[in-house]
Formats: structure tokens, sequence, C-alpha cells
């Protein structure tokens, strides 16, 4: 299993306007079932579809946005993680090679990666939207998750109504910017961070006075920066999602929801999921 560093990709994103995040999470279900039947609006029939195509015979190539621990990120210079797992589960599935690309999250959720076949299936903690729907095609839900938000011990920041006149930092085009911008104070000077590295290094400097992050992630932070504590959670009903190129390639995403729904049959799901979380 190698990782590679994806080359920038050219040409302005789809735009992304702030919605809602009722509006937001209200699509999952509708999308869930989308990802399970493959979404498809080319006209062909889904049933007539049933080889799977690669982008590089013989290799499941696999964009993802590292480091967020503990879903993706690099030891001993391999890339692991709870994402990585579970797509290697449907490598193995495809008797193929597991190719891992570090590509940045806008050029995964703006669907350039999938739609210029840099790779063949995006994993990157990544919530399912009706937004991004328009530009991916989404598998069905493979875990749930919460905003949380992280503050310094002491400061007396504990809810969203007093980040008023604070700096608060989110990672660039992620649920926690969206639900920042729906509901905290106009006064909230809100900073994006192209990567969660980015973010976490910057919160923990002191450059910011609080963050925005999945509750996924934000206990290891908050566990490596005593000073920091994890203030708030948010149940928003995030679901995450593997994503696939856009009206595409319907059997890879059979295929991922295929090996997913046996995952948690068989109980490896579980197991995957002891390793990373307890």
């Amino acid at each position: 299993m190698t990782v590679r560093r994806s080359p920038v990709l050219r040409g302005p994103a789809p735009g992304r306007p702030a919605r809602t995040a009722a509006a937001v999470l209200s699509s999952v279900a509708l999308l869930a079932t989308l990802g399970a039947c493959g979404g498809a609006a080319s006209g062909e029939s889904a049933d007539s579809l049933t080889e799977v195509s690669l982008v590089f015979e013989g290799a499941l190539t696999v964009c993802t946005d590292m480091p967020y621990a503990p879903f993706e990120y690099e030891e001993k210079g391999k890339p692991t993680g709870f994402d990585i797992d579970l797509v290697r589960k449907v490598a193995d599935s495809l008797e193929a090679d597991l190719d891992v690309i570090d590509v940045s999250f806008d050029d995964i959720t703006s669907g350039d990666s999938l739609n210029n076949d840099v790779c063949d299936v995006a994993i990157s903690a990544m919530t399912i939207t009706g937004e991004r729907a328009r530009v991916v095609d989404f598998s069905s839900p493979y875990f749930d998750a919460k905003q949380a938000l992280i503050t310094p011990r002491g400061s007396g920041l504990d809810t969203v109504e007093e980040l008023a006149g604070t700096r608060v930092g989110v990672q660039k085009d992620t649920t926690g910017e969206t639900y920042l911008s729906d509901f905290a104070p106009a006064s909230t000077r809100v900073t994006a961070y192209d990567d969660a590295a980015g973010l976490q290094a910057a919160l923990a400097s002191g450059e910011l006075d609080a963050a925005m992050l999945d509750n996924t992630v934000s206990g290891q932070f908050v566990s490596d920066n005593p000073r920091l504590k994890l203030a708030r959670e948010f149940d928003t009903g995030e679901q995450y999602g593997m994503a696939v190129k856009k009206d595409g390639n319907i059997p890879l995403l059979r295929q991922i929801n295929g090996v997913l729904a046996d995952l948690r049959q068989d109980g490896s799901y579980d197991k995957i999921y002891g390793t990373y979380f307890g």
C-alpha cells in the first residue's frame, strides 16, 4: 500500500453557499437511499452496469485529506486510520492493491478529484450533504458524528452564544464552518483553515480562542493538549459516507455498499471501530 501526494487540480470549484444545519442534515436519509442504489442520472439502468472499472488496473486509488486522526493519518510512513481500514476492505473485495493519495479536502468535496479520475473513491470523514451530493455519489452512511466546541480551560467559553467577539477556527468547507455561520453571533471572527492540522496548531498556540471540530477527532486533540477542553457537543445528525465519481461508477458504489453491509453483519465493523475509538 502506498501514499502519494496529489498534484494541484486547476480550475474553480463549484460554489458552496452556506445552508442551515437543518437543511443540510435533513437530506441525509434521502442521500443514503441514493447512495445505496448509485444515485445514477445518466439514463442507464443500474442493473445493466456490473463491471467495476478502476482508474488504474489492479489498484483501488483512494483520495483522502491527511492528517485527520483517527480517521486518516500516517504512521511510520504508511497511511492508517479508521477510514483507511474500511476502504482497505473494499480493495480486498476487488482483489486490488490500495493506493492512497493525499489531496485537499476541497478537491474531494468539490468533486474535482473523483470527476477528473484522480482517484476511484474518496473517504475523508466526509459528511453527506445535499450540496456535495450534486457533484459526487455517496455510499450508504458508515459513521455518525457530532460537532464539538473546543476552548481553553478557564476561558469561560462554553456555548456558541459566548463566542461573540472571539476568534474561532474551523476547517474549510466542513459542516463545522456551516454550523458557525448559521448559529454563531455576528461578531464572531471565524477563520477557516485548509486542513485540520493547521487549525489544531493555531488553537494550541493561542492564536484562536476556540475551534469547532468533529467530535470524533476532538477527544484525542484535547488529550494531547491539557490546557484545552471539550466545552460542548452539538448533535447535528451528521453521517459520513464514501464517495465516487458523479453518475460514473455505479458498480463500484454497489460494491462499497455491499462491503459495508457485510462488515456490519459479521462484526468486522465493530472490531475496526474498537481499534480507533474503544
